[in-house]
């Protein structure tokens, strides 16, 4: 999908978000708009307030100061109901099968434990995990493990996927396989999508738009358009002038 594809419709919307920890503040002014359909990517420095955006929209936390609204939700319990939220780690529990942990969800809702399979199965066969549905967590290499937690994210049936550093854990061979995995995934199953990250090349290969962020306290130092041909290999892209020059920009404003 391309950017020219996203509906104008506002999924979520950030006015004025500021939040305190304490003496230390962690948010200041954040403002932005995320569109239907649409992949926004979060850069910034250790403790920028990335974390804690995801936190504020997802209905965690609620900021000392400003709105956060996804489908004119405003309150956290609303918001909850609204958002999937795959954290850094894949917290597969241990003693469930892959296709029970990516599951998991549905039968939270009542779901008979075969029904809810049977709705998985066809994810497993589309995301390349058709027979590994069977083992257990630590029969899975760590890229299988992150695919069965987006394929859990997926089956909670959320419009709004807030993901948060998904592949920090993988290695760099790993992780870029991952990458272009996910790229694949979204486009085969749309979402509204918020990806947090360090990585500048995860933010600009995944998402639509970048959102550069300033050390703490956060606040947007830079929009990106990542207007990127992106139906070709992954080698390809991060290699092109077009990417080269817009990571380029990306790490300037990260010096800001």
């Amino acid at each position: 999908m391309t950017p020219e594809a996203v509906t104008s419709t506002a999924a979520i919307e950030l006015r004025g978000i500021r939040h305190r920890f304490g003496e230390v503040a962690a948010l200041a002014d954040v403002t932005f708009t995320i569109n239907r359909h649409e992949r926004l990517g979060i850069v910034g420095p250790s403790g920028c307030g990335k974390s804690t955006l995801l936190s504020a929209i997802a209905g965690l936390i609620q900021p000392d100061e400003g709105t956060v609204e996804i489908d004119e939700a405003t309150t956290p319990g609303e918001r909850l109901r609204r958002c999937a939220l795959m954290p850094q780690r894949d917290l597969l529990l241990p003693w469930r099968t892959a296709i029970d942990n990516a599951a998991i969800a549905l039968q939270n809702r009542g779901m008979k434990r075969s029904e809810a399979r049977e709705q998985a199965r066809p994810l497993f066969e589309r995301f390349g995990l058709a027979e590994f549905e069977e083992r257990t967590p630590d029969e899975l290499s760590g890229g299988m493990r992150q695919r069965v937690a987006f394929l859990r994210t997926l089956m909670a049936q959320k419009d709004i996927l807030l993901l948060d550093e998904p592949f920090a854990a993988l290695d760099s061979i790993t992780r870029s396989g991952m990458q272009e995995w996910l790229l694949s995934a979204l486009e085969q199953e749309p979402r509204t999508a918020l990806l947090v990250t360090h990585d500048v090349d995860e933010a600009l290969l995944l998402t639509h738009r970048v959102i550069v962020m300033s050390a703490r306290p956060g606040r947007i130092v830079r929009t990106l358009e990542t207007d990127l041909a992106r139906d070709r290999p992954r080698r390809e892209i991060v290699t092109s002038p077009e990417f080269t020059a817009l990571k380029e920009t990306a790490l300037e404003s990260l010096e800001l």
